[in-house]
């Protein structure tokens, strides 16, 4: 087996994509070099490049993912919403301050409420803390029978990519609280 897909395939099922794409889409979003990326996650530029090309794998660091985390939601918010040049800046430097012992993402779209990709990342990180990707889908296989939307919730959120779970969750509540 390949080294390098086989990383790929352990960094899809830690954080729902290859690094290089997720990295390469925040670069592009929010108008950084690679290097200013790595400083403000917390990494070395050589890291970072190890770990875009899945010579590396995991980052070991759960302040530099909170970090990656909140960059890629600040990525989406610039991308949905253009944000400002000066606004990027002084959101850069907030989450490069950030320890990630229960960091906040980037600002939410609406005060006082987080956006929909942050609520969709804080559920797959629930779901990648406590099983692998091919857990949760055997867990989702075993439930199906029973409870098929449940299963669906599982295997979203558990396993699937951050688009499709940001989808699910936009066509399930659609942008509301949910009336339980």
């Amino acid at each position: 087996m390949d080294q390098i897909a086989y990383n790929l395939r352990q960094q899809i099922e830690l954080y729902g994509e290859p690094l290089g794409p997720l990295v390469r889409r925040i670069c592009d979003a929010l108008g950084l070099s690679q290097a200013r990326l790595a400083e403000t996650l917390g990494l070395s530029a050589p890291m970072l490049s190890q770990l875009m090309s899945a010579r590396r794998v995991k980052i070991g660091n759960p302040a530099v993912v909170s970090r990656l985390h909140a960059l890629d939601e600040l990525a989406a918010r610039a991308e949905s919403e253009g944000v400002r040049p000066d606004e990027i800046a002084v959101t850069l430097d907030e989450i490069r301050g950030t320890s990630g012992a229960f960091a906040k993402s980037a600002p939410p779209t609406t005060p006082g409420r987080a956006g929909p990709r942050a609520v969709v990342r804080e559920i797959q990180d629930l779901f990648r803390s406590v099983a692998a990707a091919d857990e949760v889908l055997r867990a989702a296989d075993l439930v199906a029978g029973e409870s098929p939307e449940l299963a669906e919730l599982m295997r979203t959120y558990g396993a699937g990519r951050t688009d499709e779970a940001v989808a699910h969750f936009e066509r399930h509540l659609g942008g509301s609280s949910h009336p339980r």
